[in-house]
């Protein structure tokens, strides 16, 4: 068995709002500098129960996403005991298939993997997202004249494939990023996302 599982994301980016990657164009700066998480509502991973636990990713995308050769810093909540980051990590990586393995691809190397306290929250349409002291965002999506949550759907490229995006901007993106060779970040205004997920292999 490969894994099961069902969630919420939080993405923000460099990227004016909205991000190229998504629809397959180069980004705005020729590069993008994002930090995304995914917090897993409930879910099984090789038959071990990861439900309530959120992965981060901090990472550089140094050309048109597609071409991949991202360089990225995996985030594990710190409550995941040693069995769970490690079923984390499998599935993550690529080493379990589906969806994620379509992504992991994409990655050219993985600076470093560390564990830390991790806050997901979406509270009517408000995402926060805090990773240790490496990375906060606050966001919230697009509506219509009616309310209705603004959605790309069917798009080239995307970080919860299956699942339509919530278009958003963040009021607020920060990140530290020099201590693994990336850019810091402290942006107001550009590029977010939001989703939920259903990952199975």
């Amino acid at each position: 068995m490969g894994y099961q599982l069902e969630g919420k994301l939080l993405e923000v980016c460099d990227c004016n709002v909205l991000c190229p990657c998504w629809i397959g164009e180069d980004a705005d700066n020729g590069t993008c500098d994002a930090v995304l998480a995914y917090h897993i509502d409930k879910g099984s991973i090789e038959e071990t129960d990861v439900s309530g636990l959120t992965v981060g990713l901090m990472g550089h995308i140094p050309g048109n996403i597609l071409k991949g050769d991202w360089r990225i810093v995996v985030f594990v909540d710190e409550k995941a005991s040693e069995r769970q980051q490690e079923a984390i990590l499998n599935a993550w990586t690529g080493k379990l298939g589906g969806p994620l393995a379509d992504m992991a691809k994409l990655v050219g190397e993985v600076i470093a993997v560390e564990r830390t306290a991790i806050r997901f929250e979406v509270q009517e349409g408000a995402g926060r997202l805090r990773i240790g002291t490496v990375a906060e965002a606050d966001m919230a999506p697009y509506r219509s004249p009616a309310g209705n949550v603004t959605t790309l759907n069917e798009s080239v490229f995307s970080t919860i494939p299956g699942s339509p995006a919530y278009v958003a901007k963040a009021s607020a993106y920060r990140r530290n990023g020099r201590k693994y060779g990336l850019r810091d970040v402290d942006l107001k205004g550009k590029n977010a996302t939001q989703g939920s997920f259903r990952f199975v292999a």
